[in-house]
Order: structure tokens, then C-alpha cells, then sequence
């Protein structure tokens, strides 16, 4: 054989482990090593978060103008958030704010925070977030 063929043998599946890798990942909820609180937020930030005290739980995700999944997220959290007592959903865009994103942590886009009424991070989800997931991550925090 060829060494284009024996290439070709040896890419293929390299690229679908990283594909299935990526796409497992896509939505789950996790935890991150440190928790980033409102107090390390750029002041811009803090400013667009509101000071509702009524939320137990504020979903802050993480966006950019030109992202598909962005907008399916946004829809998935805002009707979670209004179907759910003690939990608000707050999008903020990091198109003009590309800086916010390394405080935060945040690589890729939708990234949602889950923060606590203390504004303590409880857990990321990269992607589009998966209801059934977020409601099983959330329930020890809205119990």
C-alpha cells in the first residue's frame, strides 16, 4: 500500500475518537477545578447581572453574535428558567468583550456559568445544555 492510503487508514479514525470526544462533551455538566465568583468578574460584567435577590440560581450564559448553538441555547435556558421557580437566565454577548472571556475561563461559545445568589460558580456546561441534566445538577441547589 501506498503511504497516502496507510495516512488515510491511520486519520480516519483519529479523527472520529476526536469527534465522539468532542460530541459526548457537547452539553454535560461540570465542574470546574476553581470557582470564579461575581467578585473576579470585569466590572462590565457585574453591571449587566441582575441584583434580583429572588434567584437561588442564575444561569449566565456566554455567547457570541455569530453562533448557531448560541441561539438554541438561549431558547433552551430562557424556557427553563421561566418554567422553574428560583432560577434566572441572563445572556451576556462576549462580541464586543472578547477580554471577559479569560477571567472567566471561557474558550468556546455557549459556555453557561451556573451561579449561586452568592454569585459562586456551581457548575459550567460547554454547548447546548441538556434539560434533563441541568435539572438533575440543579435539584440539590433549588430543593
Amino acid at each position: 500500500m501506498s503511504p497516502g492510503v496507510w495516512a488515510l487508514l491511520i486519520a480516519v479514525p483519529i479523527a472520529l475518537a476526536i469527534g465522539l470526544l468532542w460530541r459526548a462533551r457537547q452539553g454535560a455538566v461540570r465542574t470546574s477545578g476553581t470557582e470564579v465568583t461575581v467578585a473576579q468578574f470585569p466590572e462590565g460584567l457585574r453591571q449587566r447581572l441582575p441584583a434580583d435577590g429572588d434567584a437561588r440560581v442564575t444561569l449566565l450564559q456566554l455567547s457570541t453574535t455569530f453562533c448557531a448553538p448560541c441561539r438554541h441555547t438561549r431558547i433552551v435556558l430562557a424556557d427553563y428558567a421561566q418554567r422553574t421557580e428560583g432560577v434566572q437566565h441572563v445572556e451576556v454577548d462576549l462580541t464586543d468583550h472578547p477580554d471577559w472571556s479569560t477571567p472567566l475561563r471561557v474558550h468556546t461559545t455557549p459556555t453557561t456559568l451556573v451561579l449561586d445568589s452568592a454569585g459562586t460558580e456551581l457548575f459550567r456546561v460547554g454547548g447546548v445544555p441538556k434539560p434533563q441534566a441541568l435539572t438533575e445538577a440543579l435539584q440539590p441547589y433549588l430543593s
